[in-house]
């Protein structure tokens, strides 16, 4: 297995280990102590997965107070995966990053709590995989707007395919601070 930081302290790229052979290949998608080793702390409790089309955007999503790391994968497809650090006290606050998830490469992005997440789909379709350090709390989903101006997310689609929600969320300056990690 391979981490990279990036320059947003927290969120890591994780390259696992490939085994190929003529049927295919093996990977270990996550093994705790491994991960625990590598500076990787966090306890997982759920896993879920989303399909998307070609040209859909998911996000920009988060929870709180009941806040959620996650670690996620594309199985199959391709995407741009965005995180954008909405910590308070954090000096990168407002910041976003992005790394190309698919099928193809098998990298996983650590996405830790204090981050709001999205992903556009780049591929026909997209099988997107997750696991959540806390469970899904529906009455502390929130959201940052998607194509804020003031944080700026290069994203390679112009007219993309949102949820009623992902269309109506508020820019991150407009959240209350109240509704934001410290």
């Amino acid at each position: 297995m391979k981490i990279t930081d990036i320059a947003i302290q927290g969120p890591k790229i994780i390259k696992p280990a490939i085994y190929p052979d003529a049927r295919g290949f093996f990977c270990e998608t996550y093994h705790r102590e491994r991960y625990a080793d590598n500076g990787i702390q966090t306890i997982f409790v759920q896993d879920n997965m989303s399909s998307s089309k070609g040209g859909t955007l998911r996000g920009l999503h988060y929870q709180f107070p009941h806040t959620q790391a996650k670690l996620v994968q594309v199985v199959q497809g391709e995407v741009l995966d965005v995180i954008v650090d909405i910590r308070r006290s954090s000096p990168t606050f407002g910041k976003w990053a992005g790394v190309t998830l698919s099928g193809e490469n098998n990298r996983q992005f650590y996405v830790p709590e204090g981050f709001a997440h999205g992903y556009c789909v780049l591929s026909e379709t997209a099988l997107f995989t997750y696991k959540c350090s806390d469970f899904f709390a529906p009455d502390c989903e929130k959201g940052i707007l998607w194509s804020d101006p003031d944080i700026g997310i290069a994203w390679p689609i112009e007219d993309p395919i949102l949820s009623d929600k992902d269309q109506v969320y508020p820019r991150l300056g407009d959240v209350d601070k109240g509704d934001l990690p410290a």
